[in-house]
């Protein structure tokens, strides 16, 4: 059966992610990535790109932020709202994919909430993971941020991450590149066990 693979994320950041994920692991190609420039644009975007008739897979990228289940259950409603009637009440900690319910024209749907579908935070926290092992210079970086006085910190605690990960990018030897490229040039590891798991979700969202 024919037809488009479309995955619908938060912002330009998650796609180039996922764009160098695809490349490195050698996946296959998404027809579209649909940048829906935050969380709440892309759910109140989800009905539609459901009834798109030339969809055969769509998948669905968000941070969970500070409540998983939350964010689960935003996505979920929606849903069944569209048809879809064996949503599980919690996502796999494998990423979750449902199969296109019966006689209908309605596309497989895979769901990732970031990190780890399993905990709240967002998608520094996944590229965390991505971090070779033993990587001393993360250590600085951590106790740099964890260390700054509560009267002088800019940053929420959601967004301590995020500003962990774009520090420890600006200390590399070519300072400040893209997530995507950053996994490119190896400061991120595409092959860790956290990658593992996430390509595998795309793999049967995707291509199966």
């Amino acid at each position: 059966m024919a037809g488009k693979r479309v995955l619908m994320v938060e912002g330009a950041d998650d796609e180039h992610v996922v764009k160098h994920i695809c490349g490195e692991r050698q996946l296959g190609l998404i027809d579209k990535i649909r940048d829906c420039k935050g969380k709440d644009p892309l759910l109140e975007n989800l009905a539609v790109q459901l009834k798109e008739s030339d969809v055969i897979a769509l998948g669905i990228l968000l941070d969970a932020d500070t409540n998983l289940q939350a964010r689960w259950q935003s996505v979920t409603d929606r849903l069944r709202l569209a048809g879809y009637t064996d949503t599980p009440d919690a996502p796999s900690q494998n990423g979750t994919v449902i199969a296109a319910p019966a006689n209908t024209l309605l596309p497989r749907v895979g769901i990732w909430l970031m990190p780890d579908n399993q905990a709240n935070g967002i998608l520094e926290n996944f590229l965390r993971f991505l971090v070779p092992e033993g990587d001393s210079l993360f250590a600085h970086v951590e106790q740099s941020i964890d260390t700054i006085p509560d009267t002088q910190c800019r940053f929420s605690e959601l967004k301590k991450p995020k500003a962990k990960m774009h520090t420890w990018l600006a200390w590399q030897e070519e300072p400040g590149k893209p997530f995507g490229q950053a996994i490119s040039a190896r400061y991120l590891d595409p092959k860790l066990p956290a990658a593992d798991t996430f390509a595998a979700w795309l793999q049967r969202t995707f291509f199966a």
